[in-house]
């Protein structure tokens, strides 16, 4: 194997290792592990209960938002489809990433709701795993989009 086929076999392996750690975390919300303590950080109350659905609701929406603007390029994987377009409209003339920021909205939700260290934990991985994230998928897109490095000054977030 030369050394730029492995060079690129670990560009890819980063990035399913990214994707797969991003849905395992996710997964890992909806289950609560007998062995592991589930300790809360301070006590639940009526209002942490409503506050953290509001903020999961308010994800969705804006999952659901950027799904649909985000049409037949939407992919899983940091790298852009071969023949997709850069979206700018909609939801992403707000925000360059809503969909990431959306998973991080829910996962604050549960944590809210769930006050547990646990939930913590899931919620700061999850935070920087997306962060990883978006720093390989801009480069691509900035590779693949001459117009992407304007869109990204002009749209902060």
């Amino acid at each position: 194997m030369s050394k730029f086929q492995l060079k690129k076999f670990f560009k890819a392996a980063y990035e399913l290792i990214l994707v797969f750690l991003q849905f395992f975390i996710i997964i890992l919300h909806f289950f609560q592990w007998e062995f592991l303590p589930q300790k809360q950080i301070i006590q639940a109350s009526p209002f942490s209960y409503f506050l953290g659905i509001l903020i999961i609701i308010i994800g969705f929406i804006i999952m659901l938002v950027s799904i649909k603007d985000l049409g037949k390029n939407l992919s899983p994987f940091p790298r852009p489809i071969n023949n997709s377009n850069l979206v700018t409209s909609g939801i992403y003339r707000f925000t360059r990433h809503p969909m990431y920021y959306s998973l991080i909205f829910i996962s604050t939700g549960v944590l809210i709701i769930k006050l547990s260290i646990y939930y913590l934990f899931l919620t700061i991985s999850l935070v920087l795993i997306i962060k990883f994230k978006i720093a390989l998928e801009e480069k691509y897109l900035i590779n693949k989009f001459k117009n992407y490095l304007l869109y990204k000054n002009e749209v902060k977030v």
